[in-house]
């Protein structure tokens, strides 16, 4: 990795460094409740529907207090759909209400409502901890990446976790897709706001044009 390099992951964390927790108000910590609400907006994400829609869809059952799988459960179908209707979400709303509802059950049963019990499932293994997610009704692929990218933050031994994604978008900006090798040129940069930064980068071409203009 040239300086060049490094100055360009300065440039595009400085830019863009903002993980998709942060964008929906979810403080990140290793405790339940951030937890869970970290699991719901992956589900929500895992549709194709646009990224800022799920992203206010999340705030809206937040704010409607659906912040831990016991109030999902209770909440019901109708309230939940009116939740994701005013974010947005009418496309996918009814089978998306059953989904978290179902999620919620599932949370709830295997490991008492806190994902730190799937942690310790996994017992540091991620391709366990990716098996163990999926079983999350609504949790795709791609929703098990996000939930995984920004759950480092806080669980190390996930970290660095640049999936597919991220590597493409240090493609995109003539990096070199090796995780071990980004986040030593990133200097202390997290892992979760790095991949956050070169997912964006991955998705908008004029974020990594913008990056590679400021770098020189």
């Amino acid at each position: 990795m040239t300086d060049r390099d490094a100055r360009l992951l300065r440039e595009l964390v400085a830019a863009h460094g903002r993980t998709v927790a942060e964008e929906a108000g979810v403080g990140l910590r290793n405790t339940p409740q951030p937890l869970y609400q970290l699991l719901v907006l992956a589900v929500l994400l895992s549709a194709r529907i646009r990224g800022s829609v799920a992203i206010a869809t999340a705030r809206e059952l937040f704010d409607a207090g659906l912040r831990d799988p016991r109030r999902m459960t209770e909440a019901g179908r109708h309230r939940r759909i009116e939740a994701l209707g005013r974010g947005g979400y009418r496309r996918y709303d009814e089978r998306t209400s059953a989904q978290l509802g179902d999620g919620a059950k599932l949370v709830t049963e295997r490991w008492g409502g806190d994902l730190r019990r799937l942690r310790e499932e996994a017992d540091g293994d991620v391709s366990a901890l990716r098996r163990l997610l999926r079983e999350v009704p609504g949790l795709g692929p791609a929703g098990t990446d996000i939930f995984l990218r920004e759950v480092q933050r806080v669980w190390p031994e996930v970290a660095p976790y640049l999936d597919a994604k991220a590597l493409s978008g240090a493609r995109r900006l003539g990096l070199p897709e090796d995780a071990g090798r980004l986040t030593g040129a990133a200097g202390g940069t997290e892992p979760a706001v790095l991949a956050a930064a070169l997912v964006r980068a991955a998705l908008d071409a004029h974020v990594a044009e913008e990056c590679l203009s400021h770098a020189g």
